[in-house]
């Protein structure tokens, strides 16, 4: 029983760690458009709006693991689609895993790339 606890206690300990981070000046992601085939990359700056085609996309905030800014990306972002006041996604971009949290739309993709860090 005590061995149970003291592992129990350990990985509590271990998973309550928390990495740091670090936030970029903006950040890189990539619009598929998925009626054409066209394959675009927006770089924007924190807060900045694009428009591509159907979507406007403003980039909130980038954040990277501190210990390794190239290792990951996690992008927050506002994705509007044509004239529609709700956006078609208001969330976070995780680079390396796109598909854990996806914008949900029949014609386009958006991901993150990257953030900037200079």
């Amino acid at each position: 029983m005590k061995n149970l606890i003291l592992i129990l206690a350990l990985s509590l300990a271990g998973a309550a760690h928390a990495q740091d981070a670090g936030e970029g000046t903006g950040g890189i992601l990539r619009v598929l458009d998925k009626v054409t085939g066209d394959v675009s990359d927006l770089t924007l700056q924190a807060g900045e709006t694009a428009a591509l085609g159907h979507l406007k996309v403003t980039l909130e905030e980038c954040r990277y693991p501190a210990a390794n800014p190239s290792g990951d990306a996690f992008v927050k972002v506002i994705v509007r689609y044509r004239d529609d006041p709700l956006p078609a996604f208001n969330g976070w971009l995780v680079a390396s895993s796109p598909a854990l949290n996806a914008m949900d739309n029949p014609r386009y993709d958006v991901w993150a790339l990257r953030c900037m860090t200079s």
